[in-house]
């Protein structure tokens, strides 16, 4: 009995979360965390300077439906920076300042988002994954709320963690308009 009420709880917990999904509003600059269809929080983004769009290459915000496939960053201090997944144990500078540097920092946590519709997000040269599409925290902060990024969506340094802390590896994710 003990055991059929452990499988019971493991159960009921993953239900729970899997009725958090986000929304990615490009037109306001927002994402929105919802649970069991209840906005729970709402995080200001920067998406991309280049536009929306798919192609490979393009640094455009791919739109539709993804899930977030991996996780990086458990345990990771605020503000520090992976290069290819990889945390390099160096901080980065924040800027608070609408300035947009050369560099593209991914700093504090990565989501790595994965398209779900094929030949839209997934697959050949459209394929989500395949660009390296993440949630992230960036060094750019003062460009939060304006399309500054090079095709990922990037939050507060403080936000990416929070956020971090609420999904898990199957979460959904649609970009949109």
């Amino acid at each position: 009995m003990k055991f059929f009420f452990i499988i019971l709880l493991i159960f009921l917990n993953h239900s729970l979360l899997s009725e958090i999904h986000i929304n990615v509003d490009i037109s306001q600059q927002r994402m929105y965390l919802f649970n069991q269809n209840k906005l729970v929080k709402s995080y200001p983004v920067s998406t991309s300077s280049f536009g929306e769009g798919q192609i490979e290459n393009s640094f455009k915000t791919p739109l539709g439906k993804h899930v977030i496939s991996e996780l990086f960053g458990t345990n990771v201090d605020k503000n520090e920076i992976f290069v290819n997944r990889t945390l390099i144990n160096r901080k980065a500078t924040i800027i608070d300042n609408s300035i947009d540097t050369d560099n593209d920092f991914i700093t504090s946590r990565i989501m790595w988002l994965k398209g779900l519709e094929d030949g839209k997000n997934l697959g050949g040269n459209v394929d989500s994954y395949s660009r390296y599409i993440y949630i992230h925290g960036t060094q750019e902060e003062g460009l939060i709320g304006k399309k500054a990024s090079h095709g990922c969506i990037r939050l507060f340094n403080h936000d990416v963690i929070e956020l971090y802390e609420l999904i898990e590896e199957g979460t959904t994710v649609n970009i949109k308009l």
